[in-house]
This record gives C-alpha cells, sequence and structure tokens, in this order.
C-alpha cells in the first residue's frame, strides 16, 4: 500500500519540511519504505508539521495551504485508500466533492437537472468561512471514531492533526482545521461534512420541508434550492444554528437566499423590479434564461467573470516572462493553456465566454510579439497562421446536462 501510495503522489509537488522531493526518495525506495512501514506498525511514526504556502485567490486574497512531508503523504495516501473503501458506503448521493469517480462536472449536471425537473423558485447560495481552517478536532476525531474502532487509524489521524504548521521556520501549534494541501484533508473534510451536514439535510428535507428541495454539495460549496421560500427561511435559520454547535459559521456576506427558477423573471416583472439575481458555483455563474426557439426557461451557465479576468491576467504576466523564448515555445504553451480551459468550461451555453478569452489569448500573443523587437515587427498576415497552428478553437466539449444525469443514474 505505501508503494502504491507513493507512485500514486504527484512527482512535481512542492517539497515540504524535510524538503525531500518525489525523484529524491525514489533513489532508496524499498529501504525507505520498509523502514517507514515498521515506524507505523511499531507505533514510532512521527508526522511532521506542514510547511505554509499561499496561492492568491480569484478575488485578490491569499489561500493558505500547508504542504506535507513526503513520508507524511505516501502514509495519508494509502490510508485515505482504505478509508474511502469505508465511507463510500455511507457517503450521500448529493455529495461530489474528492470522491472517487465522482467530478465536478457531474455536480454542476445534478443541480442543473434539480433546478430544472423539481419546482425550484428559491435558491441557497451558502459558503462556509474558513471551512478548513475551522475544523474541530475534537468533532472530526469522534466522526471518524464513529465508523472506524481501530485505534491505530484514530493515532495517525490525531498525530496528522497535531502536528502544527511551519513558517518560515517558526513551528506554531495547530488547536483546529486541517491544512489546505495535504493528502487526507479532503477525505477529513467530506467526513465532517456528513455528520454536521448531510445526515442533517437528509432528514430535514423528508421530515421538514413542505415541498420540492434539491442539494448539491461539493466538499465546502454547498447549493440548496427550494420551491417555498418559507422552507428556505427555515432551513437557513437552522442551518446556521447547526454549524455552531460544530464550531463552523455560514460567511454573513457569501450566503445569499435568491429568487430562482422558472417563474422568476415573469414575476420580478410584474413587481417592478430587475432581471433576476444570479449565483456562482464551482467557477460557472448560474443565470435564469430562455431557449432562442421556444422561449422555455432554461438555467444558462457562463464564467464567472473574476476568473476569467484572473485567468487573462495571469497569461499575461506569463507571457512577459517567457518574453525571449522561441514562438513554437510559447505556441506549445499557449496550446496546452487555451485546451486545458476548454475542457473544463466548454459547457453548453457558455460559447461567448469561450470566445472572448481565445480572442483575448490572441490579442495578448500578438502584442507580447510586436514587443519583442523594434526591428522586425510582427503583422497580422504573419501572426494569423500562428493561431491556426497552435491556439485551438473554442468550440462545446460537453453535452447538456441532463444527457450526461440520465446516463449516470439510469433510474
Amino acid at each position: 500500500m505505501l508503494r502504491d501510495s507513493y507512485y500514486a503522489l504527484k512527482r512535481d509537488a512542492a517539497p515540504g519540511v524535510d524538503g525531500l522531493t518525489w525523484k529524491e526518495y525514489e533513489t532508496e525506495l524499498e529501504p525507505r519504505l520498509a523502514e517507514l512501514h515498521s515506524r507505523v506498525h511499531l507505533g514510532t511514526y512521527r508526522a511532521q508539521p506542514s510547511k505554509r504556502a499561499y496561492i492568491p485567490k480569484a478575488d485578490g486574497r491569499q489561500r493558505p495551504l500547508g504542504i506535507a512531508a513526503l513520508e507524511d503523504k505516501i502514509v495519508q495516501q494509502a490510508l485515505a485508500v482504505i478509508l474511502n473503501q469505508i465511507y463510500e458506503e455511507d457517503f450521500m448521493g448529493f455529495s461530489y466533492g474528492f470522491r472517487p469517480g465522482r467530478s465536478q462536472h457531474q455536480a454542476l449536471d445534478a443541480l442543473w437537472v434539480g433546478i430544472m425537473r423539481k419546482k425550484v423558485n428559491w435558491v441557497l447560495d451558502a459558503d462556509i468561512r474558513g471551512f478548513f481552517d475551522n475544523m474541530s478536532h475534537e468533532w472530526t476525531l469522534k466522526f471518524v471514531e464513529h465508523r472506524v474502532a481501530d485505534r491505530r487509524v484514530q493515532r495517525l489521524i490525531r498525530k496528522w492533526l497535531k502536528a502544527g504548521v511551519s513558517e518560515e521556520g517558526n513551528w506554531s501549534k495547530t488547536e483546529t482545521g486541517t491544512p489546505q494541501g495535504a493528502v487526507i484533508s479532503p477525505l477529513l473534510a467530506n467526513i465532517y461534512l456528513h455528520y454536521a451536514f448531510d445526515l442533517w439535510v437528509r432528514h430535514w428535507r423528508k421530515h421538514q420541508a413542505t415541498g420540492d428541495m434539491v442539494v448539491v454539495r461539493y466538499a465546502d460549496d454547498i447549493v440548496a434550492g427550494f420551491e417555498n421560500r418559507a422552507d428556505a427561511e427555515r432551513f437557513l435559520a437552522e442551518w446556521r444554528e447547526r454549524m455552531q454547535k460544530f464550531g463552523l459559521e455560514l460567511h454573513p456576506d457569501k450566503t445569499r437566499l435568491i429568487e430562482f427558477g422558472r417563474y422568476t423573471s415573469e414575476n420580478r416583472e410584474q413587481r417592478g423590479e430587475d432581471k433576476p439575481e444570479t449565483f456562482d458555483f464551482l467557477g460557472f455563474t448560474h443565470i435564469c434564461g430562455k431557449t432562442r426557439k421556444t422561449g422555455r426557461f432554461i438555467v444558462k451557465r457562463k464564467t464567472i467573470r473574476k476568473r476569467l479576468s484572473a485567468k487573462l491576467k495571469g497569461l499575461k504576466e506569463e507571457l512577459r516572462r517567457r518574453w525571449h523564448e522561441p514562438v513554437a515555445e510559447v505556441g506549445k504553451w499557449l496550446k496546452s493553456g487555451v485546451r486545458g480551459y476548454f475542457n473544463y468550461r466548454a459547457v453548453p451555453g457558455n460559447m461567448d465566454s469561450l470566445n472572448s478569452f481565445r480572442a483575448q489569448v490572441i490579442w495578448r500573443w500578438y502584442r507580447a510579439l510586436r514587443r519583442r523587437s523594434q526591428r522586425d515587427k510582427m503583422t497580422w498576415d504573419r501572426f494569423w497562421p500562428l493561431v491556426d497552428r497552435w491556439i485551438p478553437s473554442a468550440k462545446i466539449l460537453h453535452p447538456h446536462p441532463n444527457m450526461r444525469f440520465d446516463a449516470t443514474h439510469p433510474r
């Protein structure tokens, strides 16, 4: 298991406090794994603190990450494989984040189908403030102990939670939270929310909702749809109270109850109000729209504007860094980046956003090539063959949500 876990890790990941990279560890892999295996079973294995790092968020803030030492990653990966076999039998169908065989697009499909096929008139777009940083260690261990009786497994998880954080050589104790970036953290987060949210919301939907209700959760990103506003308001009030019990809090500015559904546009127009509000989920802005041919209600999705701007800003900075690299190398890098962008965002109805992104990439590359030399100016006639060769055309790559959802949920 440890050997399989080692080869399942990312090979170019940044090293933790131990300074060991994947390739360096491989030089003496077998004796190192044998020694690690022995320490785990003898109980002498010690978890090392996570190395603090920061990555920029789309809104300009910094997201803290915890980079685990390599041997901690190996043991965490091995244990996560085992625990996944246990918890996959328990987790709810509306939970999609960081689970084997489930993806962000499946969560997006489920939300789209839920709003389109159920009587949804109100949408609760919720955000748990600093979820990974505020997970209670005490509750996390209680939840694990509820399902897993093996004390050795409990002890390993306790070691990782209590290992602390190292930032610029200074160690600090962690009283709450699990490091974002640790291999075991997504599974622990799913276990935590399974007991703190999923089981409770299943009971609430069955016994307290007076109308239709849909829920989709991807890790700590949660969207719920309601037929009746009274249900939505009561659910939100009770949910806030329940989160406090487990040391969590719904973000007051990012948690919104909005009118959203097939009759929203007409109702707001009759009241003399503006267009229906929108909400964001997993990189897409969801909009109350109408089909072109029949004018029937449809949920439209387009790339979040902030995400698009942030991606283009990063691309511009990287082009400047690659200023004097050969054109073919830059073209190859751009091709990979644009293709990766399309692979996720090329959903039906998002064509305008895809074309806008492609056009901006072309314009930024053209300007970068123009500025490389004052003598040999790049012209559009010389540039377009480069575009045809290296910049993929925008096209829809994903099927309609209902087609994929029905294929994966035949009943």
